[in-house]
């Protein structure tokens, strides 16, 4: 039986088992060369392996499709039985395996030459089989498992996985991949939120708050409780922002003043206030709002107003 002390020693035992795997990965010629080869490729990274293996494998292939490598998994052994036709001119093969001598590899390397396909291993074992046969080899040979046994693949499928990752962050470099560009590959949730939707995504679903310099105080108080923002632009007549006031702006009027009968808009807004134009990214709206301790921004072209984005659109949409 062991305590709750033996827990924590054990955990922090196989995080660092497995710190030490990655840090001794050693990268050689064959790994420049396996990058621009795949780089250079007219077709696509076909990835398999077996086990564990095959398991690292997918999630390689994800990682390579959502940073603009297009790879498909084949697994080793349904590659044996009819799944082989992935395989088309062109592709470069990815082939997984501590060992590199389990019998289903074994098999499938000599029929992935026989394609003529450029084959790369990525291997726990440089004297194997798989090794030997392959054009280029990345060493993710470990010293030792997490596991206490040192049989259950850990440290080999980490090192195995970070070498997947050392490919593809290389690839992206080369290919200049950008963010706009992984937008389009993420295009749901949070994260393709962030990437593609912009202010005139969403400041065009609330009102349009505003006022004239001239306009009483009792009209400002209007405007603002009418349209529910909690703020309205200042504009002059060709629609150019010349000042924003808010419910805050009001208060503090209010406490420092009792004679408010000849007060005007022009009288208590705020000149030069936070802008952002309508074509910046919805997060970047967030980002000035965070940075400045607002809740809301007024939305222009130019020096014409639009509207208003409030922190509650970007709190609705999943950005917060």
């Amino acid at each position: 039986m062991i305590d709750s002390e033996d827990i924590l020693n054990i955990a922090k035992r196989t995080i660092e088992l497995e710190a030490d795997a990655i840090a001794s990965l050693v990268l050689n010629n064959d790994f420049e060369k396996a990058v621009l080869t795949i780089n250079n490729s007219l077709g696509r990274v076909v990835v398999s392996g077996i086990g564990k293996s095959a398991l690292v494998a997918q999630k390689i292939v994800g990682t390579f499709n959502s940073t603009g490598t297009p790879s498909i998994f084949m697994h080793a052994a349904d590659a044996l039985h009819g799944d082989l036709g992935i395989v088309q001119e062109g592709d470069v093969v990815i082939i997984l395996s501590k060992s590199g001598n389990s019998p289903e590899i074994k098999a499938l390397v000599p029929l992935i030459k026989n394609f003529g396909n450029i084959l790369i291993a990525i291997a726990g074992n440089t004297n194997s089989y798989l090794a030997h046969h392959a054009d280029l080899v990345l060493d993710t040979t470990v010293s030792q498992e997490a596991c206490p046994n040192n049989l259950a693949p850990t440290a080999s499928a980490t090192a195995q996985m970070v070498m997947g990752d050392a490919l593809a962050v290389c690839l992206m470099q080369l290919k200049g991949f950008k963010d706009a560009d992984f937008a389009k590959f993420h295009p749901g949730g949070t994260l393709g939120k962030k990437l593609y939707l912009r202010v005139a995504d969403i400041y065009v679903d609330n009102e349009k708050p505003f006022v004239y310099a001239h306009h009483s105080l009792k009209e400002v108080i209007v405007e603002i409780t009418k349209k529910r923002l909690g703020v309205a632009a200042v504009v002059n007549e060709d629609n150019e922002l010349i000042g924003i006031i808010t419910d805050g702006d009001l208060r503090r009027m209010l406490e420092k003043n009792s004679d408010i009968e000849n007060f005007s808009a022009a009288d208590i807004m705020t000149r030069s206030p936070k802008t952002i134009e309508a074509g910046e990214l919805a997060v970047s709206a967030l980002d000035i709002m965070r940075k400045s301790s607002i809740t809301q921004l007024v939305v222009i072209e130019g020096k014409k107003y639009l509207g208003i984005i409030h922190i509650h659109d970007l709190l609705k949409e999943g950005l917060i």
